[in-house]
């Protein structure tokens, strides 16, 4: 599936100069045009899908397994005192671009980039874990195997 009005779909079909990382059947990584840090990559997939909650698992094992390979690619070329990966899904968690991606980032010590938190969050009892861990389990998890 593909959708001519999302900028990954068009990367995808070569209409948008990017820079390559790896391309493979299911997933391409190409650099991200901002790089707070030099090697900010991004994994996109081939499939035009909003987020990991949409996509198939071959999709996920893909996107995931490149992303795995780039991270680790990343950090031998950098040598970044850490790495963040992360996958935003819908517009309420600042996905940018209704495109399956996913970043990853070299990080410094005290950069502040993607302060999660705007103040410390509450500590649940672990009763309360419990909970909702039951609600998660009720909606039947099932493994990609």
């Amino acid at each position: 599936m593909v959708d001519p009005s999302c900028t990954f779909c068009r990367i995808v079909a070569g209409e948008l100069p990017v820079s390559v990382v790896a391309d493979e059947p299911l997933a391409l990584a190409i650099m991200d045009l901002r790089q707070f840090h030099a090697g900010h990559v991004i994994i996109i997939s081939r499939a035009h899908v909003h987020d990991l909650r949409d996509a198939d698992a071959e999709t996920v094992r893909a996107v995931f397994d490149l992303t795995a390979r780039i991270a680790r690619a990343v950090q031998r070329t950098f040598d970044p005192e850490g790495l963040s990966v992360w996958h935003s899904a819908g517009e309420a968690a600042n996905q940018e671009v209704p495109h399956l991606h996913v970043h990853v980032h070299p990080r410094v010590m005290g950069d502040m980039v993607l302060d999660v938190y705007p103040s410390p969050p509450p500590l649940p009892s672990r009763d309360a874990l419990d909970a909702l861990r039951d609600r998660i389990v009720a909606q039947g998890i099932t493994s990609y195997r």
